[in-house]
């Protein structure tokens, strides 16, 4: 059967476009199969980190490290509540001075400054998020402990601060970023003062990504470790005062895990998980938190 001129272009076009879509179809396959490998490949560190970390912590836990105090060398038993309630105040004064100040620098930086003013404060925000945590504790260090005289619990708790903050402005920058503007204009069109629009409106619409930021934060202060070493050091004792030396998870964990001592490196074992379970709790409340979306 002879074909004409038509019918031979037809099938020649019918069979480039089987090639072609056989060869996008390859392709496809293979990407797909290279992005699953290096998806497995970047959770087998983490995997493996969580898994030894349970598996030596849950080995190593009891009621009385949650109430008692360090033991000394060569003692058997202790435990470390002295030093979750020292990260817990540590975390909570730095949590106290950011949040706020975080916060409303993002609202100043998002509805009331210059695009030139905003973009210097965006990059200075930027560096500080990439300075090493230590130099935070070198500058905690001398403005309030060389200050005051003493370690302190008030010191580390100004050094987390200065971690915290360029992840709370970056986060709610981003977050009123994306509230509409139709919210704006509505508030305003009703009435409402740029203040009012911006506080009764537009932050209420950023709250979810507002606490993820927040979360995250807190998250990444409770396990640091140099800052503290500079400004709040350790103590063996309960907390009996924000100006003084206080014992934190990440210090503990520091000072036990090198320590030749078996029961000290058990119960740096039993810290570490505490403080995977502590960053585990800031990422669900993250999670729970971003399930009502911003407003668009």
């Amino acid at each position: 059967m002879a074909y004409t001129p038509d019918q031979s272009q037809s099938a020649f076009l019918r069979s480039s476009l089987k090639r072609s879509s056989s060869g996008r179809s390859l392709f496809n396959t293979v990407m797909t199969v290279i992005a699953f490998i290096c998806g497995i490949l970047a959770i087998i560190p983490l995997v493996a980190v969580l898994s030894y970390v349970i598996i030596q912590g849950f080995s190593s836990l009891r009621p009385g490290l949650f109430t008692e105090l360090p033991p000394p060398p060569l003692v058997q038993g202790g435990g470390f509540g002295n030093a979750i309630i020292g990260t817990l105040v540590m975390v909570a004064i730095g949590a106290l001075i950011s949040i706020p100040i975080g916060v409303f620098a993002a609202v100043y930086l998002t509805e009331f400054s210059s695009g030139k003013i905003a973009r210097w404060v965006r990059f200075a925000t930027n560096i500080l998020n990439g300075v090493p945590s230590i130099i935070a504790g070198v500058f905690a260090y001398g403005i309030v402990v060389v200050a005051t005289g003493t370690f302190s619990a008030v010191a580390g708790g100004i050094a987390l601060s200065v971690l915290m903050l360029p992840i709370i402005v970056r986060t709610t920058d981003e977050a009123l970023q994306l509230v509409s503007n139709d919210l704006r204009q509505a508030a305003v069109g009703l009435g409402s003062t740029k203040f009012q629009s911006v506080m009764l409106v537009v932050l209420p619409a950023a709250v979810p990504a507002i606490v993820t930021g927040v979360t995250l934060s807190i998250a990444r202060a409770a396990g640091e470790t140099a800052p503290l070493l500079f400004t709040a050091l350790f103590s063996q004792f309960w907390p009996t005062g924000l100006f003084q030396p206080a014992a934190s998870l990440a210090v503990l964990v520091y000072n036990f895990a090198i320590a030749p001592y078996k029961n000290w490196q058990s119960m740096a074992w039993a810290a570490s998980l505490i403080l995977v379970l502590m960053v585990l709790l800031t990422s669900i409340i993250a999670r729970l938190a971003t399930r009502r979306k911003i407003y668009s």
